[in-house]
């Protein structure tokens, strides 16, 4: 299935997240020794499924915004690097738990662990790599640090179960949507950029600025995603292409398509998506009705729409290298559809 459409009428040049990779690299390379050091296990089967996608990319975006966030407010210390370490293994046990919830077959252009071990190894490696984080979190001794990411571990976890309940569901409402994906993806972001200035000791109002940061860009990236699911490549996303309408997911341009559609066009999405007729032609047929009603369009309008709330949150601090790799990201994360 080979459907892309162009989703801003022409390719420009995609921002960098350059300068943040350049200046987390020394604190990313001890990020990447702990990793592999606490993803160890005597059980051999931990360290497999584990270290299967860990090893296979991803941009550890969160763990860069939490070294970056404590470097801006002068950290030095080392207790960033655990905490990092914390946020990139929560986030993959969430992937590890997702691509069971999701049945999907494809992580980052690999095959899911759940498709080679099964789906009780993902989620029980999963929940050893949650625990895991939790004993990282307790040897940094920071109880702010444990508040903010054990909170984000329950709200991921609801974010999850919200999901799961509105499933199929073409009723769901843009506001409803929100609530799932701020909980579900944006959750961690924010708590990835606020404990950076809770370990330095940074004043309340830097906490709060890093916090909205967070947030707000977890919901541009999660927004972009939705659009690329419906036109982009299988290189962008690390998933197949219309993976979200072969598995049902009710996501904003599926909500606004359905919502701005005709009688007929919202039989369609009924048949589709309520009853699974998801097919290479659904596909092409829902990405048409998309481009008729604007709604891959108006998504990547709400995606930039929360990066400017991003950018605007760090507006007010200090000018320093790590604020500018910062808001470079939330170009980078827009840019993935230009």
């Amino acid at each position: 299935m080979g459907i892309v459409v162009n989703l801003e009428g022409g390719k420009r040049e995609a921002a960098s997240i350059k300068d943040l990779i350049d200046l987390t690299a020394s604190d990313m390379g001890r990020v990447n020794e702990l990793i592999l050091s606490k993803a160890g296990s005597d059980v051999q089967m931990i360290p497999e499924v584990a270290n299967h996608l860990i090893s296979s990319g991803g941009k550890r975006l969160r763990p860069m915004l939490t070294l970056a966030a404590a470097q801006m407010f002068g950290y030095s210390g080392d207790s960033h690097i655990k905490l990092a370490t914390s946020v990139e293994f929560m986030h993959t046990a969430t992937l590890l738990h997702d691509d069971v919830v999701d049945e999907s077959g494809m992580r980052r252009g690999k095959k899911t662990a759940r498709m080679i071990w099964g789906n009780q190894a993902s989620v029980l490696v999963g929940d050893f790599l949650l625990g895991q984080a939790f004993r990282m979190m307790v040897d940094v001794g920071s109880l702010d640090a444990l508040d903010i990411l054990s909170s984000a571990a329950s709200i991921i976890a609801e974010g999850e179960v919200m999901q799961l309940a509105a499933a199929k569901n073409l009723e769901t409402t843009e506001d409803e949507h929100f609530a799932v994906i701020k909980a579900k993806t944006a959750a961690l972001f924010s708590a990835a950029a606020e404990v950076g200035p809770v370990i330095a000791n940074a004043s309340r109002t830097d906490r709060t600025a890093l916090r909205s940061y967070g947030m707000n860009l977890g919901l541009a990236f999660q927004l972009i995603d939705d659009a690329l699911d419906y036109g982009g490549s299988s290189q962008d996303l690390g998933k197949n292409v219309g993976d979200d309408f072969r598995e049902g997911k009710v996501t904003l341009p599926v909500i606004l398509a359905y919502r701005r559609g005709s009688a007929a066009e919202r039989a369609f999405w009924k048949k589709a998506i309520e009853d699974n007729v998801t097919d290479d032609a659904g596909l092409e047929k829902a990405i048409g009705l998309m481009a008729r009603h604007g709604a891959i369009a108006d998504t990547i309008g709400r995606a930039r729409h929360f990066g400017e709330i991003a950018r605007d949150a760090l507006a007010p601090l200090e000018a320093t290298p790590q604020k500018s790799a910062l808001i470079d990201v939330i170009d980078f994360c827009i840019s993935r559809v230009n």
